[in-house]
């Protein structure tokens, strides 16, 4: 699936207009449709990366190059912890340790 049609999807499936993405993003309505059918030649990389965002996916995704199996939510989930200081990941290392022991204990 080519770019264009992903982003396309996506939208779709997120009920919005091309207006609306284009708002939320930063560029015109003009150039999401342009996009979308594969006319626009290399848009930017922060661009790519504010329609991942917009979307919840990511960069990988959108340009096809992300591993079949791999979950697009992790992914943004991964992408949002970069963004943490040492002692705020060490936060959600533990909570994640907490949360996993509290399965495998509801299991046994």
């Amino acid at each position: 699936m080519s770019f264009g049609l992903r982003l396309s999807d996506l939208r779709r499936k997120k009920g919005e207009s091309l207006q609306q993405v284009a708002d939320a993003v930063g560029v015109s309505k003009a150039h999401i449709w342009e996009m979308e059918k594969g006319r626009a030649d290399n848009p930017s990389v922060a661009l790519v990366s504010r329609l991942a965002e917009h979307y919840g996916t990511t960069v990988a995704f959108l340009v096809g190059e992300e591993r079949a199996d791999a979950d697009p939510e992790l992914q943004h989930m991964f992408r949002q912890a970069t963004k943490l200081d040492p002692r705020e990941r060490a936060l959600l290392s533990d909570m994640m340790k907490s949360l996993l022991a509290n399965r495998k204990a509801r299991r046994a």
